[in-house]
């Protein structure tokens, strides 16, 4: 393939052969032109250190899940506002064949500064925090032992060389935040007990180490949460921080536990004492909890469907908002087409009164809702919402009275309203474009 002259050489060429200077003996290099720009001095030293691990019988063996998944990762341990690099390699041969490289920066190079070792498989996940307010981060790092057993490490990473603050025995989930208020992020491990009961151990700061606390039980079992379950932190009512756990079950159900320091114990605040497993339980429609109404509150889902069996119908999702005593309370209601990817914030007025109908094509779905009547007819169209694809999008958006809502790089979404609301309660135009919002596709390249 021929390469182009860059225009700025081809006109500096052309002078010169131009000039007439017979005797001048230019010799010109394209691929001088198309060479890569070096790396500074301290990444060649840090690349040359990296080799001589892997010439010594290293291989690279970046973690598996979680968010850090790259084989070297370049972050600040020190607070010094210079990047460390972390590398992550396996030695087979050796006792404990994992290992975690820490090359700190030294003026234009770099040294190794630290080396963790563990065993097992792989490293499952690592997750970088200060844990402790010092300025310093902690590393956060899940051993997957075997194809069943994952192990959790905490290490600290002072001037004298790593220190183990914490080895969990095994763990599915876990989470790190401050639930106590106290400016310290403890540590929450769930796992599953001697009887397969789902667990939280509850790790709290005492004389500079990771004690553990009062566990607390969890309704939802490690196999609930594994597959389409999730753990995510929250905020309850006044404020307090909470950790939200949502397991679904077999027969496609979502539990929903949630985790909060009450009394300076991790309690379950929504367990019951007669049936020691959570009531808050639903039809999981792919939602989990969220700040819906953006009030700052974190608000469970609970999907109310309606219709006779084998025909069920999504009419709203309830979301609720719970008090540190676990009691919960309705403090919105959406529409969410989960299959088109957006939802709507509907008017208390609406909540009971207003029935909704899905219809369409591939390249062009819309929910139309309607007025149902004190004796359960269906009334008045009061808005229809149309989601867009495919070729000529565009002109099929200007239609009728459709009006755009949101475009994306392959839909388009509309509103259509009647000439003259039918309805007292009838949502302007405005009003619709406010209370419509898209359903985030979540990318999770895998849990901690």
């Amino acid at each position: 393939m021929r390469r182009r002259i860059p225009a700025l050489a081809a006109a500096l060429l052309l002078s010169l052969t131009l000039s007439g200077c017979g005797s001048f003996h230019f010799e010109f290099d394209p691929e001088r032109l198309y060479a890569l720009p070096e790396l500074p001095a301290k990444y060649t030293e840090l690349n040359a250190q990296i080799n001589a691990v892997l010439e010594d019988g290293a291989e690279y063996a970046a973690p598996t899940s979680g968010t850090n998944i790259q084989p070297v990762q370049l972050t600040d341990l020190d607070g010094d506002g210079q990047q460390e690099a972390v590398a992550f390699f396996r030695k087979a041969e050796d006792e404990k064949p994992l290992k975690i490289h820490i090359f700190s920066a030294n003026g234009d190079s770099y040294v190794r500064s630290a080396v963790i070792e563990g065993s097992g498989a792989a490293v499952n996940s690592v997750v970088y925090s200060d844990l402790d307010g010092d300025g310093r981060t902690e590393l956060i790092v899940g051993w997957r032992v075997n194809a069943e057993l994952q192990a959790l490490s905490v290490y600290a990473l002072p001037p004298g060389g790593p220190r183990e603050l914490l080895r969990s025995v095994s763990y599915v989930r876990y989470s790190n935040a401050d639930l106590n208020g106290d400016g310290l992020q403890e540590l929450v491990v769930l796992r599953s007990d001697e009887e397969g009961e789902g667990v939280a151990d509850y790790y709290d700061w005492k004389n500079g180490s990771l004690a553990p606390q009062s566990p607390a039980r969890i309704s939802v079992t490690m196999a609930e949460l594994s597959q389409q379950g999730r753990l995510s932190a929250g905020t309850l009512q006044g404020g307090v921080p909470a950790l939200f756990v949502t397991g679904v079950t077999e027969q496609s159900g979502a539990v929903t536990d949630i985790l909060a320091v009450r009394n300076g114990e991790l309690t379950n605040i929504v367990l019951s004492e007669a049936t020691g497993v959570s009531g808050e339980i639903a039809p999981f429609y792919s939602l989990y909890p969220m700040d819906i109404n953006n009030d700052g509150l974190t608000e469970v889902p609970f999907p109310v469907f309606a219709g006779t069996e084998g025909a069920q119908t999504l009419q709203r999702v309830d979301w609720r908002s719970y008090g540190l005593d676990g009691v919960g309370e309705t403090v919105a209601g959406t529409y969410h087409c989960v299959e088109d990817r957006w939802y709507l914030q509907l008017p208390e007025a609406w909540v009971g009164r207003v029935q909704a109908e899905r219809s369409g094509s591939s390249v062009e779905s819309s929910v139309t809702f309607y007025v149902q009547s004190e004796t359960g007819e269906r009334g008045a169209a009061i808005l229809r919402i149309t989601a867009l694809s495919g070729s000529g999008r565009e002109i099929r958006a200007t239609r009728g009275n459709r009006f755009p809502l949101s475009r994306q790089s392959a839909s388009i979404y509309t509103a259509e309203l009647p000439e003259k609301a039918p309805w007292e309660h009838a949502m302007t135009a405005e009003e619709v474009r406010t209370a419509f919002g898209l359903i985030a596709r979540d990318w999770i390249p895998g849990e901690n």
